[in-house]
C-alpha cells in the first residue's frame, strides 16, 4: 500500500445512504472518509425512481391520448417517437445525476477516496492496491444490484435488468419481463403502453408488494386485462437465436406456446452488495443470505462499531428508508461510542403502476403473525369502481383495505391499488406515525369530490367492523355527493 490513513469514520459507499451518513457524522468528526468504487451518482437518479418515473410519465401520455375517446375527445393519430422518449427520459435523468454530482463536488477531496474497499480486520480497509484505512467506525452504505438465475446468462446481451433500460436509444418492438413485482410491473406496464409487446412471467403467484390476497388477486385480474401476465408461469424453455429470444411456456389452456422477443428483462429481485467486502476477515453475525445481522433503530451490526446502511442492510429498499438509515448510521458513527436509536418511519411504499399500488404500516401478513388469522383483527375495505371522483376521471378501478385493532381501534396497516395511491398512502402512514385510532382519523377533513372520500368509506366500514361506530348505510352516499 503507497498510502495509509487513520481517520474516525469510514464510509463505504457515496449513494443516498453513504450521502446521508456523511452529513450527520460530519456533525461530530470532521475525521471522515468517503470510499466509492463505481461512478458517484445514487442508484435512484441514474437507474431507479427517477428515470424509471420518466418512462411511466411517457406511458401514462401515450395512455391518456388512447382514452380520450371515452370522454368524447377524439385526437389524431397516435404516433410514438421511442428516439424521442428515450432522449428526454437520458436528458431529464442526466439532469438530476447532475444534482447529485454536484453534492458530491462539494466535498473535499481529501475526504474521498476512489477505489475497491474490502475489510482487512475489524478496523482496517484496503482501498484497491493503493490506499490503507485505519477507521474507528465503519458505515458500510453499498447499496444493491439485480439478481438473476446463472444460466440465464447464455442470453448475453439480449438479457437485460432494470438499469439497462434507461441506456437505449429507441423502443424495441418485443420483451419479456421476469418478475411481476415493484421493478417489474412498472416498467412491463409502461413499456407495453409505449408500444412493445410485453409477456410478464412469474414464480409462486405473487403480483406486486401485496400480501393481503384480495388486494393482490385484484390486482392481477386488472393487469391481465392489460397485458400478458402469468404470475405463476410454467417456462420449459428459454435460448437465445440470433438477435432474439425464444421462450417455450405452458399456457392456460395447457398448451406449450413459443413466443420470440427482442429482449428479457430480468427483475427478479436485487441483492445487497455485501459480498465483496471481506466479511470473511470480520468475526461478525450474519443473515441466511450472507450479510451482517443489522439492530433496525441503530443500524449496528454484531460490531458495535460497524454499521450497515439503506439498499446493504436488506431491510426496505427504498430511497426515503436509505435517507433515514444513512443518518442514523452516520450520527451513531460519529459519536461512537455512544449510540442512539433513530426515527423509523412507518412503512410507506408506493408502486408507480396505473393504479398505483401502496403499503402502510403493518402488511396483512405481519397482522396474521401478530394476531392471528382467525379474527385477530377487523378489516374494512372499499372500491373504486363507483367512487364519485374515480368516475369523473374515468380512473374508477382499485381496492382499498384497511386493518385495525379491536378494543383499541387503533389503525395498524393498509394494503391498496388505487387512484392516486401515493396520495392516500401519505395520509395513512401520517396516521399510523402519530398512533391514531380510526375514530379520530374519522374526525378529520374530506373534501368533495375528491378521490380520498373513497379512503373515508373504508375507515367507517372499520370503524363498523371494531364495533366503535354504526353499520355501512347507504353507499350511494359514499360516492356520489357526499355527506
Amino acid at each position: 500500500m503507497s498510502k495509509h490513513i487513520s481517520v474516525d469514520v469510514a464510509i463505504i459507499g457515496s449513494g443516498t445512504a453513504g450521502l446521508a451518513a456523511w452529513r450527520t457524522a460530519r456533525a461530530h468528526t470532521d475525521s471522515v472518509v468517503m470510499i466509492e468504487s463505481g461512478p458517484y451518482g445514487t442508484t435512484c437518479a441514474r437507474v431507479g425512481c427517477m428515470p424509471s418515473k420518466l418512462l411511466i410519465a411517457a406511458a401514462d401520455s401515450a395512455h391518456q391520448v388512447r382514452q380520450a375517446p371515452g370522454f368524447g375527445i377524439h385526437p389524431g393519430t397516435l404516433r410514438i417517437d421511442g428516439q424521442e422518449v428515450m432522449a428526454r427520459i437520458k436528458a431529464e435523468r442526466d439532469r438530476f445525476v447532475g444534482f447529485v454530482l454536484d453534492s458530491v463536488a462539494s466535498i473535499p477531496d481529501e475526504h474521498k477516496i476512489i477505489g475497491h474497499a474490502r475489510f482487512k480486520d475489524e478496523h482496517t480497509l484496503l482501498v484497491d492496491e493503493h490506499t490503507e484505512v485505519a477507521a474507528k467506525t465503519v458505515v458500510i452504505a453499498t447499496g444493491s444490484r439485480p439478481t438473476y438465475p446463472d444460466a440465464w446468462q447464455s442470453l448475453g446481451d439480449r438479457l437485460l435488468v432494470n438499469d439497462d433500460v434507461f441506456e437505449w436509444d429507441s423502443l424495441p418492438a418485443s420483451l419479456a419481463v421476469f418478475g411481476p413485482g415493484v421493478i417489474g410491473l412498472e416498467l412491463g406496464q409502461a413499456l407495453h403502453r409505449l408500444g412493445i409487446k410485453v409477456w410478464m412471467f412469474g414464480v409462486g403467484g405473487q403480483v406486486g408488494p401485496f400480501t393481503d390476497p384480495e388486494v393482490m388477486d385484484y390486482a392481477g385480474h386488472h393487469l391481465r386485462q392489460e397485458f400478458f401476465l402469468d404470475a405463476d408461469a410454467d417456462v420449459q424453455r428459454m435460448e437465445r437465436r440470433g438477435e432474439q429470444v425464444e421462450i417455450d411456456f405452458c399456457n392456460a389452456a395447457g398448451v406449450t406456446e413459443r413466443i420470440v422477443v427482442d429482449y428479457v428483462i430480468a427483475a427478479t429481485g436485487r441483492r445487497p452488495n455485501v459480498d465483496q467486502l471481506g466479511l470473511d476477515a470480520l468475526d461478525i453475525e450474519r443473515d441466511d443470505k450472507g450479510g451482517p445481522v443489522v439492530d433496525p433503530c441503530t443500524l449496528q451490526t454484531s460490531l458495535a462499531h460497524i454499521f450497515v446502511a439503506g439498499d446493504a442492510s436488506n431491510q426496505l429498499p427504498l430511497l426515503h428508508e436509505a435517507n433515514a438509515q444513512g443518518r442514523i448510521a452516520g450520527d451513531n458513527a460519529g459519536r461512537f461510542p455512544e449510540v442512539r436509536a433513530g426515527l423509523r418511519h412507518s412503512t410507506l411504499s408506493v408502486v408507480f403502476t396505473d393504479p398505483q399500488m401502496a403499503m402502510v404500516g403493518a402488511s396483512y401478513r405481519e397482522l396474521e403473525r401478530r394476531y392471528g388469522n382467525n379474527g385477530g383483527i377487523a378489516i374494512g375495505q372499499s372500491g373504486f369502481e363507483n367512487q364519485g371522483r374515480s368516475r369523473v376521471m374515468r380512473r374508477n378501478l382499485g381496492l382499498l383495505r384497511l386493518y385495525g385493532e379491536p378494543g383499541s381501534g387503533l389503525f395498524l396497516g393498509a394494503e391498496m391499488m388505487a387512484p392516486d395511491a401515493e396520495h392516500l398512502a401519505h395520509l395513512l402512514a401520517w396516521a399510523h406515525q402519530s398512533r391514531m385510532t380510526v375514530a379520530q382519523m374519522l374526525t378529520m377533513p374530506f373534501y368533495h369530490p375528491v378521490v380520498e372520500e373513497g379512503l373515508r368509506t373504508a375507515l367507517r366500514d372499520l370503524h363498523a367492523r371494531l364495533r366503535q361506530g354504526p353499520a355501512m348505510g347507504d353507499r350511494c352516499m359514499e360516492c356520489g355527493v357526499g355527506d
